[in-house]
């Protein structure tokens, strides 16, 4: 099962970018069209492997308290708090938490981006069962789209939150710096401990604990952590989202049927029940 879901990993990260064919940085990624290579240079001097060398010294001991760093993802928003409500054409309503404090510049852009109505009537270009629906690009291919800015934008990663089902986050070509205004929300897969022992073997790396507990629970896409700028997480209408990833898609992983994000609107959490229900999570 493990090995089923590995696979599908890789094959999957590949659409978590705008105007991409893939998130690692020693590949080329497409961008408006053109290849653009994000290979780094392997030369280096006796200053820089210095400076690695502390690099390397902050990363673990950033690494360290990353691994026990609070998840807020399932944080219930305040009443009279700025939430977003995605209205999506024959599905439903969907409502998200932001994360302001933590992702200053994502946050900023998206709802500002949502201000102006420039997700009014774009569609989900790109979903995949288990994994994640994709929107927000004007071009409706994956290769368009542009942050308040008018280019692209660095939203960062903040150890807080994680690929949890649910999370909301910005597609990229590469690296957190090349955000724009393309987003996706993941649907994932819940996680047996073997399979996140196992994710963390072929990493290399160690797993927050708290996300941990959330990945073999609720669910989620523990492999793109540290790689997307996760600004937000649906607090109702998760079930939309599922409906949503079950569409029948074709080659590209593109709905035959469009599904239309009617209007993205900025609003204020009125204290409304929460649904913050683990069983809508599995």
């Amino acid at each position: 099962m493990f090995l089923k879901r590995l696979s599908i990993a890789v094959m999957c990260a590949v659409v978590l970018s705008a105007g991409l064919t893939a998130c690692g940085k020693d590949v080329d990624t497409k961008e408006n069209g053109e290849k653009t290579s994000l290979t780094s240079s392997d030369k280096t001097d006796k200053n820089d492997k210095d400076k690695d060398k502390n690099k390397d010294k902050d990363k673990n001991s950033s690494a360290s308290n990353s691994q026990n760093a609070e998840i807020v993802n399932f944080t219930a928003p305040q009443k009279g708090e700025q939430i977003v409500i995605m209205k999506i054409k024959d599905y439903g309503e969907v409502k998200f938490k932001l994360f302001p404090d933590l992702c200053p510049k994502g946050v900023e852009n998206f709802v500002e981006l949502a201000k102006r109505g420039y997700y009014d009537e774009l569609i989900f270009h790109r979903v995949i069962n288990n994994f994640m629906i994709q929107g927000g690009d004007p071009k409706g291919n994956g290769t368009g789209g542009t942050s308040i800015w008018g280019e692209k934008f660095d939203g960062g990663v903040s150890p807080n939150l994680c690929h949890a089902a649910g999370a909301l986050a910005y597609a990229n070509s590469g690296s957190t710096a090349t955000n724009g205004s393309q987003f996706y929300v993941v649907t994932g897969t819940v996680y047996s401990e073997d399979d996140l022992r196992s994710l963390e073997m072929s990493s290399g790396t160690n797993m927050n604990e708290n996300a941990r507990a959330i990945y073999s629970t609720v669910g989620g896409t523990p492999w793109l952590d540290g790689g997307y700028t996760v600004f937000g997480q649906v607090f109702d209408g998760l079930d939309v989202i599922f409906e949503i990833q079950k569409t029948a898609t074709d080659g590209n992983d593109k709905p035959y049927e469009a599904v239309v994000i009617e209007s993205v609107k900025v609003s204020e959490y009125n204290g409304e029940e929460l649904k913050w229900y683990i069983s809508d999570y599995n």
